[in-house]
């Protein structure tokens, strides 16, 4: 039965095991795989691959979409298997290897791997491992619960290792949208000009010959991690929907708004779930991940279309929507993550972006990936790619954490991701800060009256106050900017003593 999914019947024999098919790899190759926010991952190659690595030395550059389920990032670091790792992670273990310098971390925009890689400014792929559904007639693949970058390492790499989900319904053919720009410098216009246009075709093209071995799995993707909405993360959804509301009052919105964009994690999730309550009504998404919050506003006839480049659910979400995908499909498309966070199209579509910040400063620049400048946490993934090319671009965060001993609000941040000209709103569970029109003192003062936590408040205003008398455009105590993470790094808190 798994080998009707092999429609092409040539590439029948190019069945083998996961363990026959890492014998492809070589020290020191790059491979490029499948897989977004843990959808649409390898489930066996690659883990097969860190095994054959813990008797053996080899080392590989990975690239994949964005992060890998099932530990295997933590499997392949463990071995000793990544001397290079792009463009995004969220696995604890390689975490570590990365700020321990053990391996190289290059953290990139997810709309530009596929770019660097088109116009040879990356290595050039030597294997594709890449997760389908099944194989069409043509030779072409049909995608899973992600795009992410296979279309792209389908065309680029020298060979293809091909593992076919049969967990994954082969209904879900019709779902995504794979459509490749013209190369520069004769790139024409990405005819997208509402979330639901679909412009390519529905599977990604592929040369039969570059196929060396097809792995048979039938693992699913692994679980989103989905925590209930605790009072923080509602008192931050309220603040942006009540922001929304005033919005439509003014003229500036309608109550359909405009596409929405969110990035993962619980945040996010309550934000989108608080619209099931409000009076906005036909929404559209144009974001990257497909989330609980998606379906759940499907369901409750909120959201009329979503478009994303992968869908990344929890376990009862995912038997929701897989075993009723014909309710879905005209509701939804996956495209490659160049095409999902490709700066026109969110410019044109006029996206509203809500991205998680770590911290945030008095004048609006965000550090979204590393802790205390240096250690890295995930990275910027796409919140890049909508921030400075969204509508509204909306920053979330809590005001204080580990017990208030911790500020997200500082005199300056310790990295800076995202500059005070990328970012619109800054919302806390404390209150949201509209930073538009407003000059660098202007900004920093709406900050702190509203989004600091009150343990912090006045220590802030007494920092800005101060660097006010030394004048600038943005006045900083430069001897002082760095004093809260520095009290946080000696004695565990950013409080004074």
């Amino acid at each position: 039965m798994a080998y009707e999914r092999i429609k092409l019947e040539q590439l029948r024999d190019k069945v083998m095991s996961a363990e026959e098919a890492v014998k492809f790899f070589e020290n020191d190759m790059v491979v490029g795989a499948s897989g977004f926010t843990k959808a649409g991952d390898s489930k066996v190659v690659l883990a097969a691959l860190a095994e054959r690595a813990r008797t053996e030395d080899i080392k590989i550059t990975l690239m994949t979409g964005a992060s890998l389920g099932h530990d295997t990032d933590g499997k392949l670091a463990e071995a000793g298997a990544l001397k290079k790792r792009m463009p995004f992670q969220v696995d604890r273990t390689l975490r570590n290897k990365i700020n321990a310098g053990e391996v190289l971390f290059i953290d990139q925009h997810l709309s530009e791997s596929a770019e660097l890689l088109h116009n040879k400014n990356l290595p050039p792929v030597d294997i594709a491992v890449l997760e389908v559904a099944y194989i069409d007639r043509d030779g072409s693949l049909v995608p899973t619960t992600s795009v992410g970058n296979s279309a792209t390492f389908a065309e680029l790499a020298e060979k293809v290792i091909i593992e076919i989900n049969t967990a994954i319904p082969m209904d879900i053919y019709g779902i995504h949208d794979i459509y490749k720009a013209e190369d520069y410098p004769h790139r024409n216009v990405i005819p997208i000009v509402a979330p639901w246009n679909k412009i390519g075709r529905k599977t990604i093209p592929v040369n039969p010959d570059k196929i060396v071995g097809i792995v048979f799995t039938d693992k699913k993707d692994s679980p989103a991690d989905i925590a209930e909405p605790d009072e923080k993360t509602i008192a931050i959804a309220d603040h942006i929907l009540h922001f929304f509301e005033n919005e439509v009052k003014l003229g500036h919105l309608s109550d359909r708004l405009l596409p929405l964009q969110a990035g993962i994690g619980k945040v996010a999730n309550a934000v989108l779930t608080g619209f099931k309550k409000s009076n906005f009504y036909d929404l559209t998404m144009f974001s990257e991940v497909l989330q609980d919050s998606t379906f759940d506003l499907i369901d409750s006839g909120k959201l009329s279309f979503a478009s994303a480049s992968s869908i990344t659910v929890s376990a009862s979400c995912y038997e929701r929507v897989f075993g009723n995908l014909q309710k879905y499909r005209d509701k939804i498309v996956l495209r490659p993550q160049n095409i999902s966070n490709t700066p026109g199209l969110i410019r044109r579509l006029g996206v509203i972006a809500i991205n998680t910040a770590i911290e945030f400063d008095i004048y609006g620049n965000v550090n979204s990936t590393h802790i205390s400048g240096s250690k890295i946490m995930n990275g910027i993934g796409g919140s890049g790619d909508f921030a400075r090319n969204a509508y509204l671009s909306i920053f979330v965060t809590q005001a204080a954490s580990k017990d208030n001993t911790i500020s997200h609000v500082l005199p300056m941040v310790s990295h800076v991701d995202h500059t005070e000209h990328d970012v619109d709103i800054l919302v806390t569970d404390i209150g949201l800060a509209d930073l538009r029109g407003l000059a660098p003192r202007e900004r920093a003062q709406k900050i702190i009256d509203n989004c600091v936590h009150p343990d912090f408040r006045a220590e802030l205003q007494s920092y800005f106050d101060r660097a006010k008398e030394k004048g600038g455009h943005t006045p900083h105590l430069l001897e002082e900017a760095f004093s809260w993470h520095v009290r946080l790094a000696e004695t565990g808190s950013m409080r004074k003593a």
